[in-house]
């Protein structure tokens, strides 16, 4: 998984204090995460979803 900027991220967690803790567990499983396909990304978060190449997640009841 690329995730293009962790600066975006901190922002987010600034901006949303109560989504910091989840924004930070998906940031670290996310860069650990070596899925080939997207059955497996949604094994893992299943309210996630696939526009063209771009994956959307939902984090904390945000649409990320």
């Amino acid at each position: 998984m690329h995730i293009i900027s962790h600066t975006k991220i901190i922002e987010a967690q600034k901006d949303n204090p109560d989504c910091s803790i989840a924004l930070d567990q998906w940031y670290r499983l996310t860069k650990r995460s070596n899925w080939t396909n997207f059955s497996e990304v949604k094994s893992c978060f299943p309210a996630t979803d696939k526009v063209g190449d771009k994956f959307i997640f939902d984090i904390a009841g945000w649409d990320w």
